[in-house]
């Protein structure tokens, strides 16, 4: 190898090294901030109406930035600038909840906590498809989810553990916890911002650069047109909204069987920490086992498992062993659709291509808590959790069906 090329492999792996971290850092500010968010609005007396429309606001902003930011990755040279603003608007969103005095605030904070984690995924997710050969790409996405997954571990179970071991919603105690958690998610993403100041990313991409004179890039139609795309979209999306949903309406679920916010801190470490592992050793399954195969596999598995954890509550053991199985079949499913659609489409359409995806998956993070809570109106917030797991299983028969 040259010395060019070490220089060159060196810069990557140190540039995908502070994905790692910054990500780690970001994504446990946010998933601290969105349980505790419930815990927020259910002090303030919300019902799962106002809970289920409060976690669509935080995909608001999103669906309506997401191709353009998408465009802006693309011809961005210093991608780390939008992964800069977006953990400053982490930071900002969670400042916000703790602060807002009534549901309408909160909701308005969240849709400025989720356009910093749109801003900071997509340039994270650009800079794996610009920087990392395609052989990589299964690595370079499944070690920067992992991260994603390892925040989701550490979020709740920071929240749990200083929300304790009380089942009074509204007591001072209980609301003074609820803010100091939520200061404590704003500085956690905070702290990912010096990480990302000095200009450490890679000085060559791959093949094609942020800008190609001359070539016309493909509309956000014609990516949904290519063979597969829609289909992994439908896939991520189901996979990521179960998630938002389950983060939302857990808490909810475990409030009406007197479970402690530790206890539900514990249940979502568990998930997070069983998609830690999965997407560890997603290199691995590839070498096994086809992408495709392996997201089908996920989606049933998932959506039969994570549909147990609401009717068993109130054991603690059943529950936790369910969202470990459904955590790492979860965990497997949204870095094999980002090397999917990545391999789909022209290397310069890439970002396009991701920030199609994640339009797409905040389309179905503002429709489907709306849709779900209204299902946990009539059945409980147990049915917002199941009728999540009926698409994951909806997307799985597609998929079936298309092989």
């Amino acid at each position: 190898m040259s010395s060019d090329n070490k220089a060159s492999s060196s810069g990557t792996v140190r540039w995908l090294l502070i994905l790692i971290a910054t990500a780690l850092l970001s994504q446990t500010a946010l998933n601290l901030v969105r349980p505790v968010t419930t815990y927020k609005l259910i002090s303030l007396h919300a019902d799962s109406v106002t809970i289920g429309a409060v976690t669509a606001a935080y995909a608001l902003l999103p669906l309506f930035t997401a191709i353009y930011l998408g465009r802006v990755s693309s011809r961005m040279r210093q991608i780390r600038y939008l992964m800069l603003g977006g953990a400053l608007l982490l930071a900002v969103g969670g400042a916000g909840i703790a602060l807002s005095p009534n549901a309408l605030l909160v909701a308005t904070a969240s849709a400025v906590l989720g356009l910093g984690h749109l801003m900071f995924t997509i340039g994270g997710q650009s800079s794996i498809a610009r920087f990392l050969p395609d052989t990589e790409l299964d690595k370079g996405f499944g070690w920067f989810t992992a991260a994603f997954s390892a925040g989701q571990f550490l979020g709740p179970l920071i929240a749990g553990f200083v929300l304790g071991t009380g089942t009074s919603a509204d007591s001072p105690e209980r609301i003074a916890s609820i803010s100091l958690s939520l200061w404590i998610g704003a500085g956690c993403a905070l702290l990912a911002i010096p990480l990302l100041l000095p200009n450490l990313q890679p000085k060559v991409s791959k093949k094609a650069l942020p800008s190609a004179p001359g070539k016309k890039k493909t509309s956000a139609i014609g990516i949904l047109k290519i063979r597969g795309v829609a289909s992994h979209m439908f896939a991520s999306l189901t996979l990521l909204s179960i998630l938002d949903i389950l983060t939302a309406f857990l808490p909810l679920v475990a409030e009406k069987h007197n479970v402690t916010p530790t206890a539900v801190g514990v249940l979502l470490a568990i998930r997070g920490c069983a998609s830690v592992v999965s997407r560890l050793v997603i290199p691995q399954l590839s070498a096994h086992f086809s992408r495709q195969s392996l997201l089908t596999v996920s989606l049933y598995i998932a959506a039969a498992t994570i549909a147990i954890a609401p009717a068993f509550i109130d054991s603690l053991c059943i529950a936790g062993a369910a969202l470990l199985v459904g955590g790492f079949f979860l965990g497997l499913g949204q870095p094999l659709t980002m090397t999917m659609i990545s391999t789909s489409v022209p290397p310069l359409d890439r970002g396009a291509a991701l920030a199609v995806r994640l339009m797409g998956n905040r389309l179905g993070q503002v429709a489907l808590p709306v849709i779900a809570s209204t299902v946990a109106a009539g059945m409980g917030p147990g049915g917002a959790i199941w009728f999540s797991c009926a698409l994951l299983g909806a997307s799985a028969v597609e998929k079936t069906i298309r092989r």
